[in-house]
């Protein structure tokens, strides 16, 4: 079995007066994240562009997604390095790109799935996973009052991913390199 990786391409408009090209907006639109027994603990939307979905639309999100990462998992062919499951893939879902949103996962070691939709093309989403779990340790996490498996309610994390991801959004695509 191949799998291949898709390339940054951005969509461009012709502005059919002018004969100039302006690339597509793009940029982040939500962010759930799920414990490791498949509870949404946080949700928001990251842009202005965001659909607006009910909480027990994101209840129902959250846990069909842990269900639907953790059978890919289970039933993946491959076998990958350093992965410690003996019958499938540790990773489970990684990306989704369909019908203009792509959907990109970081499953932590500890069973966290932090998940983003964003616009196809919209450059370091990887980068910007691998950041909010650092605010999640850093914010949520060392908060004396949260409890593990429980909703996300810190407002300082929550100050911290919005200024991430206006950030990100306002240094243009690929500014950030991976670690």
């Amino acid at each position: 079995i191949e799998y291949s990786t898709l390339s940054y391409n951005p969509i461009i408009h012709k502005n059919k007066n002018k004969g100039t090209n302006h690339p597509k907006k793009m940029g982040f639109l939500h962010l759930f994240v799920v414990n490791k027994s498949g509870g949404l603990i946080h949700h928001r939307p990251l842009g202005d562009r965001a659909p607006t979905i009910g909480t027990n639309e994101w209840l129902r999100i959250g846990s069909t997604f842990h269900s639907l990462h953790a059978i890919a998992a289970e039933a993946s062919p491959l076998r990958l390095l350093g992965n410690k499951n003996a019958y499938g893939a540790d990773d489970g879902i990684e990306e989704i790109n369909a019908g203009g949103i792509l959907l990109k996962s970081f499953q932590t070691r500890t069973g966290v799935k932090f998940v983003i939709t964003a616009d196809p093309g919209t450059a370091d989403i990887d980068y910007v996973l691998r950041e909010i779990y650092v605010l999640y340790t850093d914010c949520a996490l060392k908060d004396p009052f949260y409890e593990l498996e429980m909703p996300i309610r810190c407002e300082l994390f929550t100050q911290a991913v919005d200024l991430l991801v206006e950030r990100v959004e306002k240094s243009g695509a690929g500014s950030f390199k991976q670690r």
